[in-house]
């Protein structure tokens, strides 16, 4: 594979409306081989025998069956509050209201 030049890197650069200086097209011409380097042996190392994963060990979703179970009271939700107001929680105001 050939090394992408600072021609192909200024036009990325200009496809990316980014704006590289003359020294950054060297160092990102050496970054991005590096890269497509590392892509390229990895495309080698594929093979039609191993499928792609997303994931180097399996991932299995567990599911449980939702079970449907009394939920709190209003009284029992606000038992714990530190300030409560007509079956409410009250909390302090954050913001002020400006008309």
């Amino acid at each position: 594979m050939a090394a992408i030049s600072r021609e192909e890197v200024a036009h990325l650069a200009r496809l990316s409306r980014l704006a590289v200086t003359e020294q950054e097209l060297d160092t990102f011409a050496g970054q991005l081989d590096v890269i497509l380097q590392s892509v390229a042996r990895v495309g080698e190392v594929a093979a039609a025998d191993i499928p792609p994963t997303s994931h180097s060990v399996p991932l299995t979703n567990v599911f449980r069956d939702d079970v449907v179970v009394p939920g709190l009271s209003q009284e029992a939700a606000l038992s714990g509050a530190p300030d409560a107001e007509d079956g409410r929680f009250r909390v302090p105001r954050i913001l002020d209201e400006e008309a």
